[in-house]
């Protein structure tokens, strides 16, 4: 028997999954991570209990299928992507490492784009300097920290760090090195000139592979810890959009990847290094050799749906509460909601932006709302595909969408409708973990490509129309929608300091 093995370093918790030849899933266990909020607008975790969620989580997927260690032919890493991890000459770790949620830089954003013009950075990079990203944090620690700052040798992201721990060396895949934004978006590795700016020293960071690329092979001290083979190869792999892109199959243009969970992310392959002028949108490298993506995030997607149920009908079933939304036509007769429950990202980087329901009348009823929560939720997302379009993205033939909001059909016709594209649901619900397993069968010669991975592994469950009705009736409401957050905002600010 021969698979292979995807380990995701989520926040929340290490998975390790087995994928065999076919595609199959053959086992999976996740070992759970803490979390830690030392102060207000803080997050961090310990690279050590990455390292045991690792060895923990691979053991019981082996005893818990049957599958011996040599048995693994490949591994691939995959993990939250721009945390900040430091080492000392003795590959020790200097402290807590700071995760892509901490919220304490933003002073050092400011001094980022200060030092290259906000410009220079987005046409080096592909992104402005945001809260979540690896550079601000380095910044933050050379000004807050400076005796940790003068003990750093190695910088690594968190499932780099359990690559350290595997195969004794320093290595980070392409699209996860390029959400640090010390990355040359177009040329594929570290920038020169950001590091100059920044004061930041090359030695310090890892050699950068593509996703299918062999970084080193499982160490002695590893095989006993964890029951794989020692020589094991162990792949690149990706940051965990990447993963999940190529889980779902999104590898080529015009294949667009949808997440529908609490947040939704809009991920579409590129073949160049396309770049938003204004940085309202990311634009990494993809896992894939050779190509790169845009990517919009909105932060309250099916997280909508879920405050509006839990607030308002909390004894109801998701389908129980949806199903009446189907009855109600289009536009859900003139109202509106703004799902910006929790601030945005995508298309306005603004935490203090807010929700709303606009054009509320005595004749809406709960499914209207329902509808507009739905209908809102979609035109945000609609946000994300026409900046890419101003970016130069031009071809969208299809959307695959993944998530809890995804099992919805009244949902994703919905979405099908406002977006004017195929929406597919596929085989694979396993996401970034599952495409770190591809990206390792690749890299040990199984498949020839990552394009022949996903042809071989993933398929289509099913397939959502869009309605030219509908879509002609869309097509009038989301101008309307768009007006929504610039007529709001300066209330919307002014309220929260209420």
């Amino acid at each position: 028997m021969e698979v292979f093995l995807g380990i995701d370093v989520s926040t929340t918790g290490v998975k390790a999954l087995l994928v065999g030849r076919d595609g199959s899933v053959v086992g999976s266990a996740t070992t759970e991570q803490p979390l830690f909020t030392p102060h207000p607008l803080w997050s961090e975790q310990n690279p050590e209990d990455w390292w045991k969620g690792a060895v923990q989580s691979i053991r019981e997927v082996l005893r818990s299928t049957g599958v011996s260690g040599a048995d693994v032919v490949g591994i691939g890493l995959t993990g939250q992507m721009h945390g900040l991890t430091l080492l000392d000459e003795a590959g020790q770790v200097l402290r807590p490492a700071i995760l892509w949620n901490d919220q304490r830089t933003g002073p050092q954003c400011d001094e980022i784009r200060a030092r290259l013009g906000r410009e220079r950075l987005i046409q080096i990079t592909g992104n402005d300097a945001l809260t979540g990203f690896t550079a601000p944090k380095i910044l933050w620690v050379q000004e807050n920290e400076p005796e940790v700052y003068r003990k750093i040798r190695h910088i690594l992201l968190p499932k780099d760090y359990v690559r350290y721990r595997l195969i004794g060396e320093f290595a980070v895949d392409r699209a996860d090195g390029s959400g640090t934004i010390l990355f040359d978006l177009h040329h594929r590795d570290w920038s020169p000139e950001m590091l100059a700016a920044l004061g930041i020293s090359l030695d310090w960071l890892p050699k950068t592979y593509e996703g299918p690329e062999v970084t080193g092979r499982i160490t002695a001290e590893a095989a006993q810890l964890t029951g794989l083979r020692e020589g094991t190869p162990v792949c690149a792999g990706g940051g965990d959009q990447a993963a999940q892109a190529v889980g779902v199959g999104a590898v080529r243009p015009g294949i667009v990847a949808l997440t529908l969970g609490t947040s939704g992310v809009v991920f579409a392959t590129t073949d160049q290094a396309y770049i938003e002028k204004e940085g309202r949108l990311h634009a990494f490298c993809h896992a894939v050799p050779g190509r790169w993506h845009l990517m919009g995030v909105m932060l309250s997607a099916a997280g909508s749906l879920r405050w509006y149920h839990d607030t308002f009908t909390p004894d109801l079933s998701y389908d129980a509460l949806i199903a009446p939304a189907g009855d109600v036509p289009a536009g859900a007769e003139g109202l509106l909601f703004l799902p910006y429950l929790t601030g945005e990202r995508t298309p306005h980087p603004d935490p203090l932006a807010r929700g709303a329901f606009a054009g509320l009348t005595i004749r809406h009823g709960m499914a209207h709302m329902t509808r507009a929560v739905l209908e809102g939720v979609a035109f945000g997302l609609r946000d994300s595909f026409e900046l890419m379009r101003s970016a130069g993205l031009t071809q969208i033939e299809q959307v695959r969408v993944s998530g809890g909001g995804a099992r919805s059909p009244i949902w994703r016709q919905i979405l099908a409708d406002v977006f004017n594209v195929e929406l597919v649901t596929v085989n694979t619900t396993e996401g970034a973990a599952y495409g770190a397993a591809l990206l390792a069968g690749v890299g040990v010669g199984v498949w020839p490509s990552v394009d022949a991975a996903c042809a071989a592994t993933v398929r289509s469950t099913g397939a959502t129309h869009p309605r030219a009705e509908q879509v002609k009736r869309y097509e009038k409401i989301y101008p309307l929608y768009r007006q929504l957050y610039p007529t709001l905002k300066e209330l919307t600010h002014q309220l929260s300091s209420v």
